[in-house]
């Protein structure tokens, strides 16, 4: 799903550091040492961040197309 705005713990906004956090991560750096330079200290915090799947795009693939120009060429 989407990345919650809030830390579901402690309330700190933790939605503003995803991407910065998947670039670096994606990159090569350390999870660890990338939570600590986004200041991100708290271990509830840390986990919002490590635990959360992305789920936005599998969802997409499922939608519903509303015109029959937008349905897939292998559908027609």
């Amino acid at each position: 799903m989407i990345i919650p705005v809030r830390c579901f713990t402690c309330g700190k906004v933790i939605g503003d550091k995803w991407e910065e956090f998947k670039k670096r991560v994606a990159a090569g750096e350390n999870p660890a040492e990338v939570l600590d330079s986004l200041g991100l200290t708290r271990y509830c915090c840390r986990r919002m961040l490590l635990s959360h799947v992305d789920l936005y795009e599998d969802f997409l693939k499922f939608s519903v197309p509303r015109t029959r120009e937008e349905l897939p060429s292998d559908w027609t």
